[in-house]
């Protein structure tokens, strides 16, 4: 599953918790301990990436997800040239991306420039194997998949699709017996997929999560964008359901219709305006349909994003005021 989604994310986000505290950023002030002291207890590898650098875009969560996929055995630490110069220069780092293995405090390997995920994994086998002959054999206990699944989590929430989708989907190629963060990671997975506009391979995902295991809220959202994506109206419906709404505004259920199908379009701060001013103008219209409507918004949102808890706050001030 961890080629599910694949491709370019934002530069190199600061990443202090992803990876479940297997990747870290570092600097010339830390180097020491989080480079040349850490490699003692177990692999470390060295990203050097820069903002302006393209193939460090595409490097850069692939690397990630592999350290990931290794189940503790490897670390990996992200140095910012352009911060952190003075290191680049002693290192004799002449162009970015550049990707050293350090053991023992000692740089073992290497490589400069963007690598498919075959060679960045045989090059992590290779690395594997001199910690090995070295004795330094890494953790055994495996990643911190709490740790991890949070992450995946804040990358998706922050819009790094890329990043959210890769370790989604080594976190439920790793949980084990783990249902919850399996069934989490599926969830996930799927709503990466909503967000790239990529419907089928969503539900394929999502259609793999049992019914009995559809209640918790993540997923429960996860299904409620599906259902969404899956009632996305065609331009010339959605024009007609408009121009219906706007000629007729004291229509309850044109304004409705219409919120609908902003719903479907991903339209979602349109959609929520109308149904609030539907709510507001008769919360128990056809037994509080628009309500209804507003909180599978918000379920298929998610209870963090900024829409839903703006509406939210609208929502609440209608019924108690």
């Amino acid at each position: 599953m961890s080629d599910l989604i694949g491709g370019n994310s934002s530069p190199q986000p600061a990443s202090g918790a992803n990876g479940a505290g297997l990747i870290k950023d570092s600097s010339v002030e830390t180097f020491m301990a989080d480079v040349v002291e850490a490699s003692t207890r177990m692999p470390v590898i060295v990203d050097f990436w820069a903002e302006w650098c393209g193939p460090c875009r595409t490097l850069g969560p692939l690397l990630e997800a592999a350290i990931i996929a290794r189940n503790g055995k490897l670390a990996m630490v992200k140095v910012d040239i352009d911060k952190n110069q003075m290191l680049a220069q002693q290192l004799r780092i002449q162009s970015v991306p550049t990707v050293m293995a350090f053991i023992n405090g000692q740089p073992v390997d290497g490589f400069a420039g963007a690598l498919p995920e075959s060679e960045i994994n045989a090059f992590l086998d290779r690395v594997e194997a001199a910690a090995a002959q070295a004795g330094v054999a890494g953790n055994a206990g495996g990643i911190d998949l709490k740790a991890a699944i949070e992450a995946a989590e804040k990358a998706f929430d922050d819009g790094d699709m890329a990043q959210a989708g890769s370790l989604f989907g080594q976190i439920a190629e790793q949980a084990g017996d783990d249902e919850t963060i399996r069934m989490r990671a599926l969830a996930g997975l799927g709503k990466c997929y909503l967000q790239m506009d990529e419907i089928e391979q969503a539900k394929a995902v999502l259609d793999t999560i049992p019914e009995d295991k559809r209640g918790e809220a993540s997923i429960a959202g996860a299904f409620a964008a599906l259902a969404l994506a899956q009632s996305k109206p065609d331009d010339s419906a959605l024009q007609a359901l408009e121009k219906a709404a706007q000629a007729a505004p004291d229509d309850m259920q044109a304004q409705f219709d219409f919120a609908e199908a902003l719903m479907g379009a991903k339209d979602m701060a349109r959609a929520s305006d109308i149904l609030l001013a539907l709510i507001e103008k008769d919360r128990e219209w056809e037994n509080g349909k628009a309500k209804e409507k507003l909180l599978t918004l918000f379920e298929a949102l998610g209870p963090k994003d900024p829409l839903t808890l703006k509406a939210r706050r609208r929502l609440s001030s209608i019924l108690f005021s």
